[in-house]
């Protein structure tokens, strides 16, 4: 166990941009709310302060992740190609550590160590963005920021969506990793050219597009599994008035849908697709050594 924490903390040492990436974007945010024009709605109600602050909260953390997923399939599609390309697997093969080992190492660190990072940076992000706009705006809701349940839902949303992540895109980071410990060149070029390839030959001799609908669920349908989607009227509140209004969660429990998403069939069809495939990396870098 300890050699496995090893091999993760060695990945973070390696690989700077898995913090530096949420520090800058934290960076940004602050300066932008320092600087930036600062104007909030009167908030009239304890229920509107409580439902703004959710909001804020889910639009703050939903800038990280959307980084997060970018940096995080770059990731994957890089880490066992590299390692190969500047010889350095030759180093590490020669020490007494398992090729699943190594595998399950990176794969952890995208699906579980990058998403700790960016919980991190957002939380502290986010800290001291309601003391700015607490002392610009002079706005109850830079104080209702600040209320201890608010963040302890937050934190639990957070690790809820870092669990149920790590298990709906299991097959696609399975994808990119053997991707990455095959390809001789071009590593992005091969992760994205095959499923395209079937997309459109699919499309072409059968005129139906069931492939594109699969990966375009598994790609862009999380939230729709993973949290409640359409929740009505139920637990929301009206922020403003008129056409300009937004709904909002009047607490960040009503969100996670964890018995459904476990009870979806779709969610353990992926976890095998994407257990098969990450072993098959693993046999990949095995064979695999040359550049």
């Amino acid at each position: 166990m300890n050699r496995f924490i090893w091999l993760v903390r060695r990945e973070l040492w390696e690989n700077r941009a898995i913090w530096t990436i949420p520090a800058f974007t934290a960076a940004a945010l602050i300066l932008a709310t320092l600087f930036g024009r600062v104007q909030i709605e009167e908030l009239t109600s304890v229920e509107q302060m409580r439902a703004a602050s959710a909001l804020v909260l889910i639009g703050f953390g939903a800038v990280f992740f959307g980084i997060m997923s970018v940096y995080s399939t770059w990731y994957l599609i890089d880490c066992l190609y590299t390692e190969r390309k500047d010889r350095s697997i030759l180093f590490w093969k020669s020490l007494p550590i398992a090729d699943s080992a190594s595998v399950l190492a990176k794969l952890c660190t995208a699906l579980v160590a990058i998403p700790l990072v960016y919980l991190a940076a957002t939380d502290a992000a986010t800290l001291v963005i309601a003391f700015i706009v607490s002392v610009r705006a002079r706005a109850t809701l830079g104080g209702a920021l600040f209320q201890p349940g608010l963040w302890l839902q937050l934190q639990a949303l957070w690790m809820y969506g870092i669990a149920a992540a790590a298990l709906w895109y299991l097959p696609l980071a399975g994808w990119l990793l053997v991707v990455s410990a095959w390809a001789r060149r071009a590593a992005t070029l091969w992760a994205v050219m095959p499923p395209l390839a079937v997309v459109l030959l699919e499309k072409a001799f059968l005129g139906s597009h069931a492939v594109a609908d699969l990966l375009g669920d598994r790609i862009a349908g999380f939230y729709g599994v993973a949290f409640h989607a359409n929740r009505g009227a139920s637990g929301m509140v009206r922020l403003g008035d008129g056409a300009d209004s937004i709904v909002a969660p009047a607490s960040l429990w009503q969100l996670p849908d964890p018995g459904g998403f476990l009870s979806r069939p779709a969610t353990w069809t992926g976890v095998l697709v994407g257990a098969a495939l990450v072993y098959a990396a693993v046999q990949l870098r095995w064979r695999r050594v040359e550049s």
